[in-house]
């Protein structure tokens, strides 16, 4: 978790529980949550597939070792 939505936590929960400041707190937090969610299954998504294991021959048939 970064530093920002650290700070971001702590300030949402030090607003009055029901104020107009504490839902806006709780809104941003929420967002930015939300926000660092879809970077990382964009991130994740970005990754390439892993090569499939040889289901033939002498080499690479039971380990799944590449360069």
């Amino acid at each position: 978790m970064e530093l920002a939505n650290t700070a971001l936590a702590h300030n949402a929960g030090s607003a009055a529980p029901g104020s107009v400041q504490s839902s806006a707190q709780m809104l941003v937090l929420k967002k930015a949550i939300d926000m660092q969610g879809q970077g990382a299954l964009e991130l994740l998504a970005s990754v390439p597939a892993q090569p499939a294991l040889a289901s033939s021959g002498h080499l690479g048939t039971r380990l799944n070792a590449y360069a």
